[in-house]
């Protein structure tokens, strides 16, 4: 592909023309190409040189100021790690006294990036020799890096002693990339890892935060992590990086800092110890990784509050209460879920604005906020409606949404 094509940049000219351009700006981007070529390069280093400039862009958001002396694929990009959370990868390799870490299956070279500023020595292995030569562009200012390309499962593992993976859970065919969910599809297999932890070594690896609870292997520890509301990755853990007494972990990262809410014991829907309730009080919205993690039940009983449902992802509390493991709402009115009736509900109050949050429901929020809002008037109030069940019923939450850090509720402090 003409977008992954970095072997024009591998050249002094080509290194030089990348470093000397400025920020990409897309509405520039023909004006750039055409000085260029009068200025004599060639149209593949110049196509090769503004596609960079533009991942570099988007590389600011996970790399920060390092993104500006890196090279990237656009794939390796999308599924590389955020270099704070790749930071809390190391860490736990430095924590564990790990000296030697082969990262298979390294991508760009993020975690790889992070271990090596943590002064461990890396092998970096990566199948794709496209993405191993940016690897090693982005690991050069590392001297104890070194990149492989190379399967994960040929590489002698002699002197090494701790694994981190990062497998490709993706497929790309003609017809364009596609998610893989299924373990064992993922190269290397879940399996692999299994089998590399059974040798007793440190190993940790990245997968998809929506992997499910029957799917983790006995004896790690599952983290599942957010940053700024978004679920970044779960990540397993085991042997010395597993801690002692974690089964499950939800870390939330935010602009305030991070927390983390944890439990020792696998996760059953069934066997959630906490009461069920009406929609009163307050109503929290949990982050997604407490969701993912199916710790709503233990961060419910942490603001004394109640479940609506057993199997629903919302909880209701008496008091307000600080939390930065959900979203919180004041309830105002609770309704039957009943379009006409909410149609005239709207109109009464002459609410222009509408959020429509769902949870438990195959409603289409884009769908209805268009017709509760048709006919209605641009009104000049704004609402916001949860629509979930409670056992059997179908409900309608009015809420009004708590002003704080990020959404957050403020108030008493609870500490997980």
């Amino acid at each position: 592909m003409a977008s992954e094509n970095i072997a024009p940049l591998l050249t002094p000219e080509g290194w030089e023309l990348l470093n000397s351009l400025g920020p990409y700006s897309e509405a520039n981007s023909l004006k750039t190409s055409t000085e260029l070529r009068k200025a004599g390069h060639s149209p593949e280093l110049i196509s090769a040189a503004l596609t960079q400039s533009k991942l570099r862009g988007k590389a600011e958001a996970k790399f920060g100021p390092f993104a500006a002396n890196m090279l990237f694929t656009q794939a390796g990009l999308e599924q590389a790690t955020r270099l704070n959370i790749a930071a809390l990868h190391a860490q736990r390799f430095v924590a564990a006294g790990v000296e030697h870490v082969a990262d298979l299956g390294c991508g760009i070279g993020a975690d790889a990036l992070a271990m090596a500023t943590l002064e461990r020595k890396v092998t970096a292995v990566e199948r794709d020799e496209t993405t191993a030569a940016a690897a090693t562009i982005n690991l050069m200012p590392w001297p104890n890096a070194t990149v492989v390309n190379a399967e994960a499962q040929d590489v002698d593992l002699a002197g090494v002693d701790g694994v981190w993976l990062d497998p490709a859970r993706r497929t790309t065919t003609t017809s364009g990339t596609t998610r893989l969910f299924d373990p064992e599809a993922f190269s290397p297999p879940l399996s692999f890892v299994e089998q590399l932890a059974d040798r007793g070594l440190p190993v940790g690896v990245k997968l998809g935060p929506g992997i499910p609870h029957e799917a983790l292997p006995a004896g790690c520890e599952a983290q599942w992590v957010s940053v700024d509301g978004e679920v970044a990755e779960a990540a397993l853990w085991f042997n010395v990086l597993a801690r002692p007494g974690v089964r499950r972990a939800a870390l939330v990262i935010g602009h305030g800092g991070s927390a983390e809410v944890t439990s020792g014991t696998d996760f059953d829907p069934a066997g959630q110890d906490v009461e069920l309730g009406p929609a009163e009080g307050y109503l929290y919205e949990p982050d997604g990784a407490v969701i993912r993690a199916g710790l709503v039940a233990d961060v419910a009983k942490q603001l004394d509050g109640h479940l609506l449902d057993e199997h629903i992802a919302y909880f209701c509390a008496p008091e307000l209460v600080e939390t930065p493991f959900a979203r919180a709402y004041k309830v105002l009115e609770v309704r039957h879920y009943n379009v006409k009736k909410l149609k005239a509900w709207v109109k009464a109050n002459r609410i222009g604005t509408l959020e429509i949050k769902k949870r438990g429901t195959s409603v289409t929020p884009e769908e209805l906020r268009k017709t509760l809002l048709t006919g209605s008037g641009k009104g000049p109030n704004k609402a916001t409606l949860v629509l979930t069940r409670i056992g059997e019923e179908r409900v309608a939450i009015v809420v009004e949404p708590v002003p704080g850090p990020g959404g957050r509720s403020r108030s008493r402090d609870v500490r997980p």
